[in-house]
């Protein structure tokens, strides 16, 4: 089998392919080649293994040469992210629409030319719903919850939706759609999403560094652990037609909290003088774009597959703390904790 992962070597990514290897199979078949495409190189541990290659360079770049490789499935996780989208209107459509609709033609072509169709998971996102005028938002969104984006990059994600709903209707692609919750906790540094926050005030205090909330408190969101998302991620590749049970887009599983939870969680796994490092410090621009996103979620079609989310936060913040605690290069990581 061989597949591509698009935004490869970022975080979700990495994980993926990380995970992917070490099962060595994927829906049953052995993994033979794992193409890693993104804007950067993959971290050096992935560039090791002998079934990895890596493609750098923009995605749309490479688009036309892909057309020629004979990809079983495909992992299309590359993106702008919100914060990014809603500061660049041309970058976001650039990266996420223009990108999106030209991989789709170069696997069109291939299944033209004769080939079996692609299996496609697209990692849409929980921000593809919104408050709309005539239907406020649920207090929690459902897999069959209308989606009404009111952020360029919901928008994006789900035209991005329907348009693999389409090619998979005309039978050019395999497609399926998982909508992500914010996955947290990230390591490393923020980055341009609207939602870095919700991992800066948990890693950042965990690494004796001050950090700030630019949300209220009670401000409540769903999230998911990387682990969760990208076990979401593959069973939604493995999943049959029929498992999936209709439509091609669905929710993966969430643990729906408030900020004040997260801290109430940090506090009880490192203690108050790690809890003590986040301060509140409004930030309009970002407390706006949060304000349009759902409070939380559901997922009970991908429960049907077997998914659940985390029973606490606490758990999150103990899977981050163990994922560090065996990464080399995280030596400052966990500075905060208790010796």
């Amino acid at each position: 089998m061989q597949i591509l992962i698009t935004g490869g070597a970022g975080f979700v990514g990495s994980t993926l392919a990380r995970t992917l290897l070490a099962r060595g199979q994927l829906a049953g078949r052995p993994l033979r080649r794992l193409v890693l495409a993104d804007q950067v190189a993959p971290a050096p541990d992935l560039c090791t293994d002998p079934r990895v290659q890596a493609r750098t360079g923009p995605l749309l770049d490479q688009c036309a040469a892909l057309r020629d490789e004979p990809f079983d499935g495909v992992f299309h996780l590359a993106s702008a992210v919100s914060g990014e989208c809603e500061l660049d209107f041309d970058l976001g459509l650039r990266s996420n629409l223009d990108s999106t609709r030209a991989l789709l033609d170069a696997l069109r072509a291939r299944t033209l030319a004769g080939h079996t169709p692609a299996r496609l998971v697209f990692s849409s996102s929980v921000a593809v719903y919104g408050p709309d005028g005539d239907r406020p938002l649920p207090p929690l969104v459902a897999d069959d919850t209308l989606p009404a984006p009111q952020t360029s990059y919901g928008v994006q994600k789900l035209v991005c939706e329907h348009l693999i709903a389409d090619y998979t209707r005309k039978g050019f692609i395999d497609g399926r759609s998982a909508r992500l919750m914010t996955v947290t906790v990230r390591p490393g540094r923020p980055n341009g999403a609207a939602s870095s926050f919700f991992s800066g005030i948990i890693r950042e205090p965990l690494a004796g560094l001050p950090a700030l909330c630019p949300v209220d408190a009670q401000v409540s969101h769903p999230m998911a652990s990387p682990a969760g998302t990208v076990a979401g991620l593959i069973a939604v590749y493995e999943a049959t037609p029929e498992a999936l049970g209709g439509r091609l887009a669905l929710n993966l599983p969430a643990l729906n909290v408030r900020v004040a939870d997260m801290l109430d969680a940090l506090e009880a796994v490192a203690g108050p003088q790690v809890r003590a490092l986040v301060r509140f410090e409004k930030d309009p621009r970002i407390a706006d774009i949060v304000a349009r996103w759902p409070q939380g979620a559901t997922a009970a079609r991908a429960a049907a597959l077997g998914l659940r989310p985390e029973p606490d936060f606490a758990t999150i913040i103990r899977q981050y703390i163990a994922d560090c605690a065996a990464r080399p290069d995280a030596a400052q990581t966990l500075h905060a904790l208790p010796r």
